[in-house]
């Protein structure tokens, strides 16, 4: 029996204003790190000389739609994937403009670390108070200011420095437990994979050699065993017609063999006799591996029951705050907007109580007057929901925190949200 295999894994979001050069650095990363295929940089390369451009203009590389690659902006979220010796990224590329902070939540919402992009020549603008304002608003534990096109700067040290104490005294009003700067030309590649020749006054590491070695294994939440029933494994024929295994991701905590266990919402307690990963029979499963455990009694558990110990469980809540984002342009939220509530594997319905009030991503101001969220506002929302939800509260947990709202009649996703509390 061997320990649940766990890649180490840097889920990192990159956010911004607009042309800040966040495509061109993922671009740069994937290039440099040899993390792209020759065919796509042809491509890349006959793109960017039929534009007219004098050299391969990385950001191609991560501007997969048509419109995007024609506009020269970035729409959508565009996920990349790339691995070094040391350590897997996946890389999700956000949009700058604030009419799509819908999709910079979505980015950031699983991300381990955000890589916010400042112009060297522009400073720190209300975009990139914005961006570290939702970083920290989703608990994204680390962050990183990429001060980039240093080179436009001459690669001026006191261009660097004024930005730095200006981010850092305006990141004093927010919850952020690990700030790094690093000054970066992603278009000539300074201080992205390597040092370069052109920053002798910077002694720190890459923004490269800085992701590899960010520590992120103690930012998942070990303490609180949460295992939400994704389903049910009962053969019905052959050798194993009595197995019965129960299926799902590891929200936190850690699970072994041996282990009590309390099933909700039963309120009934067993031991785990078995795990199986993947690969077989494994020690002990951490977050976010996906596992089937195996247990000494027979309980009525189903799709959407949560598995914790006996003497630390979450709370059941039918009525319940949030800080929302809300995602629909068909229609505002607003009291009495009946919605479903998707958490973890359990789905309910729900209906809109209160909105207390909107919030201003740039001035932090609370508006108590608002009365509804409109397509890409941020508010504090209260929500009755038809069956007991086994829930945290986001700032200890961003799985069992977390939940989406879901239009009933178009299936779409309408919000994302953020347990306050409980």
């Amino acid at each position: 029996m061997h320990p649940a295999e766990s890649t180490d894994v840097l889920r990192l979001a990159t956010a911004g204003s607009v042309d800040d050069g966040k495509s061109t650095l993922i671009g740069r990363l994937l290039y440099d790190s040899k993390a792209i295929f020759e065919d796509q940089l042809e491509a890349v390369e006959r793109t960017s000389a039929r534009r007219g451009e004098e050299q391969a203009n990385l950001a191609l590389l991560t501007d997969g739609l048509r419109a995007e690659r024609e506009q020269g902006i970035t729409i959508d979220v565009a996920y990349r994937y790339f691995a070094t010796p040391r350590r897997s990224f996946v890389v999700a590329d956000t949009p700058g403009h604030v009419q799509y902070t819908r999709n910079m939540v979505t980015g950031a919402s699983t991300a381990d670390l955000a890589v916010i992009l400042v112009d060297a020549r522009k400073g720190v603008l209300e975009q990139s108070r914005r961006h570290a304002f939702l970083a920290t608003l989703l608990r994204v534990p680390h962050l990183v200011v990429a001060v980039n096109k240093m080179d436009l700067i001459g690669y001026d040290q006191a261009g660097y420095e004024r930005i730095r104490r200006e981010f850092t005294a305006f990141a004093a009003k927010l919850d952020i437990g690990d700030l790094a700067f690093v000054p970066i030309s992603a278009l000539h590649g300074d201080n992205v994979v390597d040092p370069g020749p052109n920053m002798p006054w910077y002694d720190g590491p890459s923004l490269l050699r800085h992701l590899e070695h960010v520590h992120v294994a103690s930012d998942r939440n070990l303490i609180d065993v949460r295992f939400p029933v994704q389903c049910v494994i009962r053969p019905h024929t052959g050798a194993h017609h009595d197995y019965r295994g129960y299926a799902g991701q590891v929200a936190s905590g850690v699970l072994r063999p041996g282990d009590e266990v309390l099933h909700l919402p039963s309120g009934l307690t067993t031991t785990i006799t078995g795990i199986a990963g993947p690969r077989g029979p494994v020690a002990e499963a951490r977050p976010p591996t996906s596992v089937t455990l195996l247990l000494a009694d027979e309980l009525d558990i189903s799709r959407g029951d949560m598995i914790c110990r006996p003497n630390n469980r979450p709370v059941p809540v039918q009525d319940l705050q949030a800080t929302v984002c809300w995602m629909s342009a068909e229609r505002p939220l607003a009291p009495g907007t009946r919605l479903l509530v998707k958490h973890t594997t359990a789905t309910a319905r729900a209906v809109v109580e209160d909105v207390r009030y909107r919030l201003d991503v740039n001035t932090l101001h609370r508006d108590e007057r608002a009365g509804s969220l409109r397509l890409n506002e941020i508010g504090r929302v209260g929500l009755r929901v038809t069956r007991p939800l086994f829930l945290d509260g986001y700032d200890r947990n961003r799985v069992t925190g977390a939940f989406i709202l879901i239009d009933e009649s178009t299936n779409a996703t309408a919000g994302a949200g953020m347990v306050i509390g409980p």
